[in-house]
């Protein structure tokens, strides 16, 4: 089975529990749509727990973009003095992440030995900005938030990364009018888009962010060969 899930934001109990809900195996594919880090408790766990399963495949999210462009140059406590040494677009990049919910990732990796920070920066480098999937007679784009500034004639290859991990589609058009393909997308959650935490589609497009790391919300996974949504 093909299984997607998106926006964990640091729950990795969640996580662990819908692993086991869907019986989740060797056999079976995860792809993750981004946003694994920030706001919940424990972001590096779920990292290094996906790190030891190759049959999971990660994708960018717009966090993960915030967290690449500060990680590898923090090497030390966020102090006043620290702040003071930093140039002007250092100092973007880390208001741009601390604002979005930084503080549990920052706290989990500064934890790390520094053997353990290489191997999870070299791990987020392999992240991928989506997946396209053949499955069914279907097309299936994953993608963190959907295909910024859309132009049906535009390559995938075409579009930056900032299109890919910061776009809310637009419920009322559809991006691809071919009925057979079909865009799975996280980031917006569902709360603010039916008010229910519930997986959404709309006009070839589900969205799969359930708001997980909200008390009203939960984590949805959704099978790919099935399309039955699950939750914990």
């Amino acid at each position: 089975m093909i299984y997607v899930m998106s926006d964990l934001h640091g729950m990795y109990s969640s996580y662990l529990k819908m692993l086991r809900k869907i019986h989740f195996c060797d056999a079976d594919m995860l792809y993750i749509l981004g946003d694994v880090i920030d706001r919940g408790p424990q972001p590096i766990q779920i990292l290094q727990d996906m790190m030891l399963r190759p049959n999971v495949y990660p994708l960018f999210g717009n966090h993960e973009w915030m967290a690449m462009q500060c990680l590898d140059w923090i090497t030390e406590e966020i102090t006043d003095t620290f702040l003071a040494s930093l140039d002007t677009e250092r100092l973007i990049h880390l208001a741009d992440w601390m604002g979005n919910g930084a503080s549990t990732t920052l706290a989990g990796y500064a934890a790390l030995t520094k053997d353990a920070k290489a191997d999870l920066l070299d791990y987020l480098c392999e992240f991928q900005a989506y997946e396209e999937l053949y499955l069914n007679g279907q097309t299936f784009l994953l993608v963190h938030a959907g295909l910024g500034n859309f132009d049906p004639d535009k390559a995938l290859t075409d579009y930056t990364i900032d299109e890919l991990v910061w776009e809310r589609p637009n419920l009322e058009k559809p991006y691809f009018d071919d009925p057979n393909r079909h865009v799975v997308v996280g980031h917006t959650p569902t709360l603010m888009l039916t008010g229910k935490p519930e997986v959404f589609t709309s006009n070839g497009c589900s969205f799969i962010d359930c708001g997980a790391c909200f008390d009203v919300g939960r984590l949805a996974c959704l099978c790919l060969d099935t399309m039955q949504a699950y939750y914990v």
